[in-house]
């Protein structure tokens, strides 16, 4: 008896693919390389390789004042303007023991949760069209829109807000913007349910995110896997209740802490989702805390020449991607000694190379869109 076996080609070497995706993107503000390794349509191996648009910002904060070093920390994660620029700040001010006038705390926890909320449309848009849903995006970016207008008129800037500086703020509001930011802010949890029923309840977008990538909360505290996404996995953790910081602590009563159990894509959708209408709550909140405040400055008389005194300090926030900290040396002169910024994006993708392997190739896009991060974040 023969046995002929016909067409198998290269299977029957049983090799390995090698497979890059990237680098590339589609509008170049930012690259990222995934070198996958495939056995068949499912992938054994992932390595996220990091470091083409690297600016060296770390290196840069020694050559600026302090001063000049929040237009730096303000574009690594270019969705969170204001978040970035408030973790150097606060780190400053702590060197130097300095109090920040209540008024200027109220409106820099306000300024902090719509920039959260403009942070999350964007991937509360992208991410179904990432999976072939294209209607959500329009939705996200007319809400964006809103709190971009009523974000620039205050600033002066539509995406780097420079709006922060050490002591305060910039300057006072403009005559009638808290009624215009609150009209924004009602308008969009008017709104918000464009989300829970067009993405949430559409079911392809659940078959391709229900029980796909599942994130363990043991893999979340080896890689340091925080914000949304460690939330999604059941660990409980917040810095803004936790440790509180600006306003925070008396907004107890209104802020809430989302996590889920499942730690899969849909369940990261979810939190995300979740977390932006609690922003919009804390949003109103503030604005009723600041009409109630009696006119008062928003900054601190600084000198000239602004040196921080000799010694370090440590601060970190609850950005909207994820727990940023920013560990600050000074030897006594007006430019940091060092100033080392740990970003969320960049411990959040290194989990990829836990997740990745053993899931198709079909699910790795779901699995990359719902980690929701900004290569600037992760190549500072």
């Amino acid at each position: 008896m023969t046995e002929t076996t016909v067409g198998i080609g290269g299977a029957a070497e049983s090799t390995d693919m090698v497979l890059n995706i990237g680098p590339q993107h589609p509008s170049t503000h930012g690259v990222l390389r995934l070198r996958l390794v495939l056995d068949g349509e499912r992938i054994s191996a992932a390595e996220p390789v990091v470091g083409y648009m690297h600016r060296g910002a770390e290196k840069l904060f020694e050559a600026r004042d302090y001063r000049q070093i929040i237009v730096l920390a303000n574009r690594h994660d270019w969705l969170s303007a204001f978040s970035n620029e408030l973790g150097v700040v606060l780190a400053v001010e702590r060197m130097l023991g300095m109090e920040v006038p209540e008024r200027a705390v109220w409106l820099r926890t306000l300024l902090a949760e719509l920039n959260r909320v403009l942070n999350h449309l964007m991937f509360l848009g992208s991410y179904p069209l990432e999976l072939g849903g294209i209607t959500p995006i329009f939705y996200a970016f007319r809400e964006r829109e809103d709190l971009q207008h009523v974000m620039e008129e205050l600033s002066g800037g539509r995406m780097h807000y420079m709006f922060n500086r050490v002591g305060g703020l910039k300057e006072d509001l403009p005559a009638g913007w808290p009624e215009r930011a609150r009209a924004a802010v009602t308008s969009l949890r008017s709104r918000m349910d464009v989300y829970d029923d067009l993405v949430l309840g559409n079911e392809i977008f659940r078959a391709r995110t229900k029980g796909v990538g599942v994130l363990r909360p043991e893999t979340v505290h080896a890689y340091g896997v925080s914000g949304p996404i460690a939330r999604a996995s059941g660990v409980d953790f917040d810095l803004r209740r936790d440790e509180p910081y600006l306003a925070y602590g008396e907004l107890q009563d209104t802020l809430r802490v989302v996590t889920r159990d499942d730690g899969d894509c849909l369940s990261r959708f979810e939190v995300l989702l979740a977390q932006t209408h609690n922003a919009l709550e804390l949003a109103e909140v503030c604005l009723d805390r600041l009409a109630e405040l009696p006119p008062g400055p928003v900054n601190q008389r600084l000198p000239k020449v602004l040196k921080a005194p000799e010694g370090a300090t440590y601060a970190w926030t609850e950005n909207p991607l994820g727990l940023n900290g920013y560990y600050l040396v000074s030897k006594g002169e007006k430019a940091p000694y060092r100033l080392k910024l740990r970003s969320a994006s960049y411990n959040n993708i290194q989990a990829l190379t836990e997740l990745l392997p053993g899931t198709l190739v079909a699910d790795m896009v779901a699995i990359l869109g719902s980690f929701f991060f900004v290569v600037g974040d992760i190549d500072k």
